[in-house]
């Protein structure tokens, strides 16, 4: 059984996290500590996280694991959960399709079955996949049609969401980018890595999105956090691009050398996992009930460069 020490003042509001050692979860954790939120942040293994604040901790966490989740929620009673975890690389989704199920689609319901005894308030973030691209510029009322194995799984859990009997909300976001901290790179830090390495850097030139900063993203779900606003809300941001249009901006914003960067299309690189061609997001909901305003991929560069 696992032991936890809850060291946490009492009276403030308890956020669980997972997924907290990631590129999304370390913006979550610093946003919400300055807000000061108590906030439980979780994660497979140890923390990649450098806070030192009086309401944070950090424990480890493998939520396929039944016996641990029990034990965690009964410690931690949270108000809030962000499940932010996941197994999220396509291609790894589809080549191991099994460890995808486990993690993106058992492990949600294992978390969603002990926040419903704490009454949680629950949020999922989700994914642009779980649509099939042939339109693009999606509304959240619009029909899901995943075609890979990673969008199908995120939709099961959505769906699972969608039962639950307290509170929740669904975020499906687009491409996220920025400064990483913890976590694997983005799209746009690998194009930096690449280029002053000198490096080749391949990119799809035939799919659009409208790619996400990472911060008006913690700021799109903080907003649902403390207006306790439920149902699905799409975060994106506004500029409509290809990776291979974003890796070249990166490239002239840093004055690197952007003949390193090679065209690909879905004709000319394969992958395990198809990817949609078209997936940005209309997000007239979330300005509304929100206040959503997301910055431009312009000024998205500047703060991430900065």
């Amino acid at each position: 059984m696992a032991v936890f020490a809850w060291l946490l003042p009492l009276g403030v509001m308890k956020i669980l996290i997972t997924g907290a050692n990631g590129f999304l979860g370390h913006y979550l954790v610093k946003a919400l500590l300055e807000k000061e939120y108590d906030v439980i942040a979780t994660g497979r293994g140890e923390s990649r996280l450098s806070f030192s604040h009086a309401n944070f901790i950090y424990q480890p966490l493998d939520f396929t694991d039944p016996f641990g989740v029990h034990d965690c929620f009964q410690q931690a009673k949270p108000e809030v959960v962000i499940h932010a975890g996941a197994m999220s690389k396509p291609d790894d989704c589809e080549q191991n399709q099994w460890q995808a199920y486990v993690v993106n689609v058992e492990g949600t319901l294992n978390l969603l079955l002990n926040a419903e005894e704490q009454q949680s308030f629950f949020i999922l973030i989700s994914t642009d996949f779980v649509f099939d691209g042939e339109q693009g510029m999606y509304k959240e009322e619009d029909k899901p049609g995943p075609i890979n194995f990673y969008g199908k799984t995120k939709l099961e859990a959505e769906e699972a969401v969608q039962e639950y009997k307290d509170d929740w909300a669904i975020v499906r976001t687009v491409l996220v980018y920025g400064k990483p901290y913890s976590g694997r790179d983005n799209i746009i830090s690998l194009v930096r890595k690449k280029l002053e390495n000198g490096e080749s850097y391949r990119v799809f030139s035939d799919q659009l999105r409208t790619p996400t900063y990472v911060e008006d993203l913690v700021s799109g779900i903080l907003s649902i956090v403390e207006r306790r606003a439920t149902g699905i809300y799409h975060l994106s941001g506004i500029d409509v691009l290809s990776p291979y249009e974003m890796a070249l901006r990166t490239a002239d914003h840093l004055k690197l050398d952007n003949s390193l960067i090679e065209n690909a299309t879905k004709e000319t690189f394969m992958q395990p996992a198809r990817r949609p061609a078209k997936t940005g997001f209309i997000i007239e909901k979330a300005k509304k009930k929100l206040g959503f305003n997301p910055i431009s991929f312009e000024e998205g560069l500047r703060k991430t460069f900065s």
